[in-house]
């Protein structure tokens, strides 16, 4: 075997090696990410006689918790607020974070630069600090217990206009130069052209949105006070009870709550990630 043949194999040799290292890396960081939702899923099929002896896994597979969980707690209305809340907050982001997005990419007025870092700058304020003048706003224009106090705040999000703003930005202006000769304007060019381009990136938007909506727990808890309105992350906490929590139930409960996360991710995984890895390409 010559110097040469042997080189290449010694190469080939370290270059498999690194490959099932990585390969052994990823494989450990899954399993460390699916522990929690296996330990979750053991939980929710066990009794509470199990629980007490620390089994891992349940003696038999059983639906008793999910049904007691989804009649006993009224999880059935839980569950409808928050789908009707996550559909609604979807909607009112792809409407105004699309139009913003689109006036800071793509059309020239005074200041669009000042305002555009203003708004990226909200990015920077903490949560808790807005959660006093939000209420007090809400309460002001009577929307407490009501649809809107929990939709309305959340229908534009400062990431999600940066995020499509710099995915229209990747968009040729040739396009719009194309489109103003044949007479189209702004918003026939978003509607015909943009949009039908950006479906990775709306889709990308629509299952951030999804799920800061599905998992809202803190704002619903203050601008709630009946059950009427209030989400299945809240309902989680009808198990807690003065002797502790039914953690059987309260496990069946999210797993519950986790079905139709797992169903919009399983549909639009493959453009959110391509939302993902191509929306910062172009400033």
């Amino acid at each position: 075997m010559t110097t040469a043949n042997i080189r290449r194999e010694s190469l080939r040799m370290r270059v498999n090696t690194v490959r099932w290292l990585m390969y052994l890396i990823l494989i450990f960081g899954a399993v460390i990410s699916l522990l929690p939702f296996l330990w979750m899923l053991s939980l929710s099929f066990m009794t509470v006689g199990e629980m007490m002896l620390r089994r891992v896994l349940p003696s038999h597979i059983s639906l008793a918790n999910y049904l007691e969980a989804w009649n006993n707690a009224n999880f059935g209305l839980y569950f409808r607020n928050s789908v009707i809340m996550a559909l609604v907050t979807v909607a009112g982001q792809l409407v105004f974070s699309t139009l913003a997005a689109y006036a800071f990419a793509r059309m020239k007025f005074f200041g669009k630069d000042v305002f555009f870092t203003l708004v990226l700058s909200t990015l920077m304020i903490p949560e808790s600090v807005t959660l006093i003048p939000n209420f007090l706003t809400i309460r002001s224009l009577g929307w407490i217990d009501k649809l809107p106090a929990l939709t309305v705040p959340f229908m534009a999000s400062a990431f999600n206009i940066f995020l499509l703003r710099q995915f229209f930005a990747q968009i040729p202006s040739e396009l719009f130069d194309a489109a103003l000769i044949d007479g189209a304007g702004h918003f026939l060019f978003l509607y015909a052209v943009v949009l039908p381009l950006s479906k990775a990136a709306l889709l990308t938007v629509t299952i951030f949105a999804f799920l800061g909506s599905w998992n809202a727990l803190q704002w619903p808890l203050i601008v709630t006070f009946q059950k009427t309105w209030r989400p299945i992350a809240v309902g989680l906490y009808t198990f807690i009870t003065e002797a502790g929590p039914e953690l059987q139930f309260m496990m069946a409960g999210a797993a519950i709550s986790l079905i139709p996360v797992l169903i919009v991710y399983f549909f639009v995984q493959k453009q959110f990630t391509e939302g993902i890895a191509t929306s910062g390409l172009k400033g």
